[in-house]
């Protein structure tokens, strides 16, 4: 028997957490502490505890896979990526796209995203990034000149106060939660607002429970009554911002009075009041967010709010301060980072900017150049292109990711992938959105490769391979370079090792452009920028200026505006959904870790006890819960802790989809779609 421990990070959510892979006889068999991160200590979660859980599940897919009369059958490599690239060459350039994934290494995203645009010569490329964290990068990048967590994940516990808002984060992202507990140890203050009284808000000094949705007018009430009492930072903002006139002209008129904002939000005004001082009056405050946030047609407004309040009261570039945006998949922050997204290049060089093509056309020396210097769709705009303009998109590669359960409005969802001539899907298991696919090609997992993922804090750190993949599953990159080459360009597609796809991309990408594996292989790795073989990494943003052309940060005055879809008297109460601790997302992975889905083997909808008792709906009742897109049967929870005239529904489980529900209404800017609030009733089931 041989056994041996190999490091690695952890592949849910954006935290980046260490630990150790348990290796007996060359397979995976459990996970074990890695106590010199300084992200986690060596502590984990559920999820990071169980991690091993899934990796070698008997469902895992072993060979490619051609569908033929409807049935898929298995197939050779050289079969299933001649098909591919046969069909991949009979379309034109804008009648393919292409998702990567948030899931896979940044290597792996650098690959599909020079793929797309080198071979496919296609502009639509995008990633899950679109359902999550859109808004975050757009609005940040408008004011402050990068769209990222400006603070590293230690330095919360640096904060006086915390200001937490649109994240449950002692579920979602548990380690960073600790940090929280941290600060708070040593006396700082944390307010709390969410529709729910969580496990986080049940450790805040002060508990905001508001309406979903209603968060500009919320954070606008904060800022007018900080500047009415003269609380902001008057010499940050004469330095540093440029704006402020017309921030104060908005956010001081009547209708954000606390009066007023109590009334639209359901905060009291003594807690509006509170929040605002214990704010205003910090030597140092940090706010974290997550998707309640950014999961709006609002996003963008939500996050550029939060980054002026921060301006306003001189919270940002020093310990224990920041707009801290908690992203919610493993590598989400790598995946934008390399450039899978339709409006960007690597380290979001701008795919219009011409020098910026030329760059990447100079760099790649594709001999028939790249795809057009313009943008591209957005996957949620690829969805309604399918569905509305028949026959302008035709094929679609996929990476790793699930828009069957993941997506808004999953009946229009399937209906928009089963319009395309042609589907692949490359994936570590069968899922939903595979089943609908032509050819499904078998990939490696985490445990089985090597390569680095991005963590919320931009810190890179690596993956180290502990096991063989199973039967003829691959590495992304590799099978993405192997049906480059079939497709005639081996040439721009040469490498050999995920280190040399790495050191490939930095020579293109600035922000990454000093870090090399040598240097990655460190318990602290490091964060980006490090724009040199010297440089340290910048674990905090925007200590002298920030990343805008003048280096001042931009205010502007943004009026509230209700979400797209409020209830009414056929649909009368407010739909928001999220994460729970044991599961991640569309749960392919949790789901098949026995532990996890021992916990949490199904969903629920939560339900205020008096709307129940008004609905005549017991707790653990199956009930109906239905919007204007579809419906769902699903188990009632009863409980005190959400607000009166709300309900939430966990997005994991496929039996009793929330995207069933949710609505496909979009932030006009970053096109994420409103999975936070959408309006729904509930039904007793009629026994028959």
């Amino acid at each position: 028997m041989e056994l041996s421990y190999v490091q690695t990070t952890c592949p849910y959510c954006g935290t980046g957490c260490s630990f150790n892979l348990v290796v007996k006889d060359g397979k995976v068999q459990g996970t074990a502490p890695y106590h010199r991160s300084p992200v986690n200590e060596g502590k984990v979660c559920p999820k990071g505890l169980y991690a091993h859980e899934f990796i070698n599940s008997g469902d895992r897919l072993t060979k490619p896979l051609i569908k033929k009369d409807g049935k898929f059958v298995e197939a050779s490599w050289d079969e299933a990526l001649k098909l591919i690239a046969e069909k991949f060459k009979s379309f034109k350039p804008d009648e393919c796209a292409c998702l990567a994934s948030a899931r896979a290494s940044n290597e792996d995203n650098y690959a599909m995203m020079k793929f797309a645009r080198g071979v496919l010569k296609t502009r639509h490329i995008d990633h899950c990034a679109r359902l999550c964290h859109a808004s975050t990068v757009a609005g940040l990048a408008a004011i402050f000149g990068s769209g990222a967590m400006t603070n590293s994940i230690p330095d919360i516990a640096e904060a006086k106060t915390l200001f937490v808002i649109g994240s449950n984060t002692f579920e979602n992202h548990p380690l960073i939660g600790r940090n929280i507990m941290r600060a708070q140890a040593k006396g700082a203050k944390v307010i709390y607002a969410d529709p729910r009284k969580t496990a986080t808000g049940k450790q805040a000094d002060l508990f905001l429970q508001f309406y979903s949705g209603t968060d500009v007018c919320l954070l606008n009430g904060l800022m007018q009554e900080i500047i009415k009492n003269g609380w902001e930072d008057k010499d940050f903002i004469a330095k540093r911002v440029s704006g402020f006139d017309d921030l104060k002209a908005e956010v001081m008129k009547p209708e954000y009075s606390l009066e007023n904002v109590s009334t639209i939000t359901g905060v009291p005004v003594d807690q509006l009041k509170e929040a605002a001082e214990l704010i205003g009056k910090s030597e140092a405050n940090a706010i974290l967010y997550s998707m309640g946030i950014t999961q709006h047609t609002t996003g963008v407004d939500n996050v550029k709010s939060i980054g002026f309040l921060q301006m306003l009261t001189g919270n940002l570039g020093r310990p224990g301060t920041g707009v801290n945006a908690l992203r919610g998949q493993n590598n989400v922050q790598g995946a934008c980072d390399m450039g899978a997204l339709p409006v960007v290049y690597t380290a979001y060089q701008k795919v219009i900017d011409p020098a910026a093509h030329k760059k990447f056309e100079d760099a790649w020396k594709f001999k028939d150049g790249i795809a057009k210097g313009e943008n591209g769709y957005e996957v949620t705009v690829m969805m309604d292109v399918l569905t509305d303009k028949p026959g302008e998109l035709k094929c679609m590669y996929i990476m790793g990711e699930n828009p069957m359960i993941s997506d808004p409005d999953l009946t229009h969802v399937e209906h928009a992938l089963k319009s395309l001539e042609f589907l692949v899907c490359q994936d570590i298991f069968m899922n939903e959105t595979a089943e609908l696919a032509d050819v499904v090609l078998p990939a490696a997992c985490y445990a089985e490769k090597e390569g680095t993922q991005t963590n919320t804090e931009r810190r890179v750190q690596m993956w180290r391979k502990a096991q063989n993949p199973p039967g003829e599953a691959r590495g992304d990159w590799e099978i993405i370079a192997d049906l480059a080459a079939k497709m005639g360009y081996a040439e721009q597609f040469a490498w050999k090792t995920s280190e040399e796809v790495f050191n490939e991309m930095a020579t293109v990408t600035p922000s990454y452009g000093g870090m090399t594996y040598e240097r990655l292989n460190k318990p602290e790795a490091l964060h980006w920028p490090c724009p040199t073989k010297e440089h340290p990494g910048t674990p905090i943003l925007h200590g002298e200026k920030f990343g805008t052309p003048d280096g001042k940060g931009i205010m502007s005055g943004i009026s509230f505006k209700y979400q797209a879809e409020r209830p009414d008297a056929e649909f009368p109460f407010l739909l928001t959904t999220g994460r729970c601790i044991w599961h991640w997302h569309t749960g392919t992975m949790t789901r098949r870790s026995e532990n996890l889905a021992r916990e949490e083997p199904t969903g629920w909808v939560e339900i205020n006890d008096e709307d129940a008792k008004a609905l005549g709906i017991k707790n653990g009742e199956m009930i109906k819960a239905i919007s204007r897109r579809g419906e769902i049967q699903i188990t009632a929870r009863v409980t005190d802790t959400i607000k009166k005239g709300v309900m939430f529904i966990p997005f994991h489980f496929v039996e009793c989809a929330a995207n069933m529900l949710t609505i496909n209404a979009l932030d006009p800017i970053a096109k994420i779609p409103e999975s936070k609030a959408c309006a729904i009733k509930v039904e007793k089931i009629q026994e028959a």
